[in-house]
Formats: structure tokens, sequence, C-alpha cells
């Protein structure tokens, strides 16, 4: 806590000596420009990340910061900017000049022989504007340590542009060696707008890649094929169960029984059962479409906002959504129990509202006592977790409260087209190809194969080095994912039903839902086939998160599934006349 304290009397102090900062990124000539000093870690691991200070390194001789800010954001990604103690200063050229001395003792050599063995690479900020430069290189006659530090920046209109990082002068690790490191900087004027100062970390060779617009295009065609096939299969089978019941509704009574009724009619007093376990159920889907809420926002933001030119600012942000949008999980969530006759519904909202952040922070806490023993920076603080914790229980809780009690009023009124009834009909022996533990896997296959392609693009952006900007194809993606999730899951309860198994309601969510195990499959073959991580923090760390991302991600695919075939079931149910 005192360190918490000590950083808002520095940001105080700091804030009210500076005139311009890169808070608005305007300076004068021979104003303070800081360099900070953020992370190192292997390159192979992007998440095992330390504090650049960890290793030996020294601090120059300037004494003091100017500014400093964090975000909730940064704090969970395992920011950590610290002073590097060079004197820069706007517009003015700084020769080249020794800044301070290592002295290799033992330790100070296997750090830094261990660091350049496995290709650390190291993080820095100037301006917001981020730099990465390699540690050192190592040959048969040993390793080697890069010393001096050039940096040219470009300057336009009283801001900083462009930051280039040369390492030069290479000197032998060896055990008492003492080692100067030197730095200069040369400042130049730019023809790149400050607004655009970003689009040198962008690779769109990459994103924009042939490749990546035939997987639309592919998907898109495929969404076509799908809904048109859907569409057809539906509508001329439901024309023939339409007319075979139209002509039993004119049978008497002994014809009628003596005939062969089969099919989704013969259900219609048991489809609207209330689901078993409702209270996880109307939490599992007032929390996807919470989570559906929040990525369609967050992407919109992103399209709009360019999330990508600050740090943390895009989980800062889902954070915010997130917690704004708890009124959604609540209305829907406590809507859907109400309507299947729950009374307990205090528990639900309960359960709704923790059923995510208890996933969530769950996960993190687990990576936690990891990054804690590895002495990494994704060790989340206390400070941190407290704010999160007040974020669940002061904002999130009452406002899913809310929405629990304006979906119990507004949404939660039965308007069930058959009357329920009060004994269970037994469910009819059926074809193996017809059980819901067979239809549920085969309902997300289709939905992956609408995606799979950008999930290689969204897991390079993370685990790898490119920045992700590319949200209008993300966007594309996930309408096309919504459509695909909603057809599937409907063919899939259009044949439970026809084989006159009611149990529609899990079998559909877990339908769309079962899209995240073929999500974690893939990223199962991506960590082995393309990429080089290793060690047991970034493995354990990879493994975790991607579980819990396939999760969130099968909890919105198998709502989106649900609310269409819950539409689908009421609408087909609702045509028909029942005695």
């Amino acid at each position: 806590m005192d360190s918490f304290f000590r950083k808002v009397l520095i940001v105080t102090l700091s804030l009210a000596v500076c005139t311009g900062d890169e808070h608005d990124h305007k300076y004068d000539s021979g104003e303070e420009v800081v360099l900070w000093m953020n992370t190192v870690g292997p390159y192979h691991n992007r998440q095992e990340t330390y504090s650049y200070f960890s290793l030996p390194f020294c601090k120059g001789n300037k004494a003091g910061i100017s500014h400093y800010h964090e975000t909730l954001g940064e704090a969970l990604q395992g920011v950590e900017l610290e002073f590097s103690g060079l004197d820069i200063q706007f517009n003015s050229n700084q020769p080249k000049e020794t800044y301070c001395q290592i002295a290799l003792d033992e330790e100070g050599l296997a750090a830094f022989r261990y660091a350049v063995r496995n290709h650390y690479w190291y993080q820095m900020y100037i301006d917001d504007l981020p730099i990465w430069g390699i540690i050192g290189e190592s040959d048969e006659d040993g390793e080697y340590l890069w010393t001096h530090k050039r940096f040219d920046i470009g300057v336009n209109d009283g801001m900083i542009v462009d930051v280039n990082l040369t390492s030069e002068a290479k000197v032998k690790l060896t055990l008492g060696a003492k080692i100067p490191l030197t730095y200069e900087v040369v400042w130049k004027k730019s023809a790149v707008k400050f607004e655009d100062r970003f689009d040198k970390y962008l690779d769109p060779s990459f994103f924009q890649h042939r490749i990546h617009w035939f997987s639309i295009f592919n998907s898109f065609m495929m969404v076509i094929f799908l809904v048109g096939l859907v569409s057809m299969i539906l509508m001329r089978t439901l024309k023939k169960d339409y007319q075979r019941y139209s002509r039993d509704e004119e049978m008497d009574d002994v014809e009628r029984d003596l005939g062969d009724e089969y099919g989704w009619k013969q259900v219609h007093g048991d489809v609207f059962r209330p689901a078993s376990h409702p209270i996880i159920f109307s939490a599992l889907i007032g929390t996807g479409c919470q989570v559906a809420a929040v990525v369609l926002l967050v992407v919109l933001i992103a399209i709009i906002g360019e999330l990508y030119t600050e740090r943390g600012s895009l989980l800062s942000t889902a954070i915010f959504v997130y917690a704004a949008t708890s009124p959604v999980n609540g209305y829907f969530g406590g809507g859907l129990y109400a309507r299947m006759g729950g009374k307990i519904w205090i528990r639900q909202m309960a359960v709704s509202a923790a059923l995510l952040p208890a996933l969530v922070c769950g996960t993190a806490f687990l990576i936690n006592f990891i990054a804690l023993y590895y002495h990494a920076s994704r060790a989340i603080p206390f400070v941190t977790m407290l704010a999160v914790a007040c974020i669940c229980l002061f904002v999130i809780l009452p406002l899913t409260l809310v929405g629990t009690v304006l979906g119990r009023n507004l949404n939660g009124q039965a308007d069930f087209p058959c009357r329920v009834n009060a004994v269970p009909r037994p469910i009819p022996e059926k074809k193996w190809f017809m059980e819901p533990w067979v239809i549920i896997p085969l309902g997300g296959v289709l939905p992956f194969g609408s995606i799979f392609i950008e999930m290689y693009f969204i897991f390079t952006s993370f685990w790898a080095y490119k920045i992700y900007y590319v949200y209008g194809f993300m966007l594309l993606v996930l309408l096309i994912l919504s459509v695909v999730s909603v057809c599937v899951t409907i063919v899939c309860t259009y044949f439970l039903l026809n084989a006159e198994d009611y149990r529609w309601q899990w079998t559909s969510f877990l339908a769309g839902c079962s899209t995240s195990a073929y999500v974690y499959m893939y990223s199962i073959y991506y960590f082995f086939f393309k990429t080089k991580m290793y060690g047991l923090f970034q493995t354990a760390f990879y493994f975790t998160y991607m579980g819990l991302f396939s999760s969130v991600l099968g909890i919105m695919c198998g709502t989106i599934g649900y609310l269409g075939t819950n539409y689908f079931v009421h609408k087909i149910y609702s045509t028909v006349k029942i005695d």
C-alpha cells in the first residue's frame, strides 16, 4: 500500500510542475522527454515478462521523474514503467555519452548470460510510442551485450511522431568486467502526421493478406448457403408437417388414435417445460447476452477509436463496458428465470452476477501464484485486485440487481403458445444419431469452420508480436458466427423435437457452446506447431487463458444459438392449432 500512495504522490507533484508532456503530446524546445523502461523477457514467450531492472542494468544519473500514470488495464497486463534516468530534451541532440557502468559479478554475469542465451528482449516507451530492443547476442566464443542505444526521433509540429532504436557496440560478458552503457539522441523533422504515427507498428501485409479476405468471403458464402439450405429444408419439411397435422385435425378421435402420429407436434405439452437446473441455465443465458453486448460494443469502439494506440486501453474499455452492461445480464437472465417459474430470484441474480467474474478471477488467481513464484511482471498487485473486487461488489452486483428487477417485471410473464402438461411425457427411444450427446458436438463444427481463419490472426496478435487493428473484419466474423450458430442450433433442435425429445433448451445451448471445444483444440495445435513457447509459466499462462477465452466464447455462442432457437420453437408451435 505504501508503494501505491507513493505513486499517487509522485503523479500529483509531477503534474503540478509540468506544462506539456506525453499526456497532451505537445512539447516545447528543451523540454524534458521521458524514456520509460517497461519489461524484459524471452522473445518466444511474450507473456513471460519481468521488470527491466530485474536484470542488473543501471540507471542514468538524472534523478526524479516528471510524470507517471498507470491504468487498470496496464496493471492487469503487467506494464511496469520505471524511469530510465536518461536526460532527453525535446529537439535537442544528445551526443554519445556514458550514463552508467555495470560491474559484472558472478550473479550479474549469470543473469546476463541466461538472458542472452534465451533471446531476451526489452520494451521501452517514449511519448507512449513503444520501442523494442534485444539484450545481446551469442556465438561460439561466448555471449555479448549491446551497450549503446541510439535514438532517432522524428518530430512534426512540436509532437513526437516516430522513434527508432539502434543497438550498437557489443561487449563480451566476462567476470569482473566493467561495462559502460552509453546513449545518444538524434532529432529530425518528419513528414509523418501525429494521427498516423502508429501506422508503422501495424502489419497490413499480414492482416490484409488475400487469405484473410478469402476466408471472409468463404465464410460469407457458407452463411448464404447454410441459411438457404436451412430455410429450404425447414420450409419444405414444416409444410409437410403442417399438411399432415391439418389432416389429423379433420379426423375423428378413433381415426386419430389408430393413425401413425409422430413428430414435433406430439410434444407440444412438454416443449415449454422449464429446463433442468433453471438457476444455472438462466445465469448462463444472462451472462451470454452480456458478453455478446460487450463484444459488440468494444469492437465498435475499437473501430471508431483505435484503442491500440494507448497502453491497456482495450482491456480498460472492456472492463468498463462489462460493468456498464450488467443490467443486460440481469434483464435477460432474470426474465428467463421468471418465465420458467423460478422463485429464488435473489440466488439466481447472485449466480448470474458472479458467474463470469468468478471464472475470470479464478483463472487470474491461479496464474498469479505462478507469476509470483517467477517474480514476473504479470503478477497482479494487491491494490489492483482490490480495485477489481470493488468493481464487482459496488458496480456489477447492483446493476445486475436493477436489470433482474426490470427483467422480472417487464419480461417475466410466460407467453407460451401451448399449455404445459402436469405430467411429463415419456421420451421414446430413438436412433443413436438423434441423441443429444451426438447432436451437441456436431453443432459446433460449422460455427468453428466459419471463424477458424480469424482465430489464427487473433491468436497471432495476442501470442506473437502483432497489433490487431482490423476490427472491421472481426465485426463481420462475429455476424457470420452468430448467423451460423443460430442456423445450426435450429436444425439440431428440429431433429431433436421431431424425435419427440423435448429437452431442447440445454441441447440448443450446448450445441452452440460446443464451438468452444473446437477452438480450444485448435489452440492446442497452434501452441505446438505455430509457436516456440516453453517453460512452466508461459505454458500455464497459455492454456489457462485459452481455456478462459474458449469458455467465454462458448457461453456467447450457446446463448446466441438458444435465443434463435427459442424464437423458432415459439414460432412453429404458435402456427399450429393445438387441441
